[in-house]
């Protein structure tokens, strides 16, 4: 993974895509910050796929889990709790 500012980027712009095309990440900085990465399509192209992946939600987790089916639950009523 290499870092170039932008000024660097703009000369050299023609090596960088040669770069990213490659496989390799190219960070372009403006004063001394991360502002932009370029990457291959096929990066890209996977980052799109992974951003647009439903998220599910707590209880579709729970309801998947293939956990034991023997658990025991509690039956006592717990500690008497003064609030006093």
């Amino acid at each position: 993974m290499s870092t170039v500012s932008v000024a660097d980027a703009k000369a050299g712009f023609a090596g960088l895509v040669d770069d990213a095309a490659s496989g390799s990440f190219v960070t372009i900085t403006r004063h001394g910050k991360p502002a932009a990465v370029l990457v291959s399509v096929e990066a890209a192209e996977a980052a799109k796929r992974a951003l647009s992946r439903p998220t599910p939600n707590f209880g579709d987790v729970l309801a998947d889990y293939p956990g034991p089916e023997d658990l025991a639950r509690s039956t006592s009523l717990g500690r008497d709790v003064d609030f006093d």
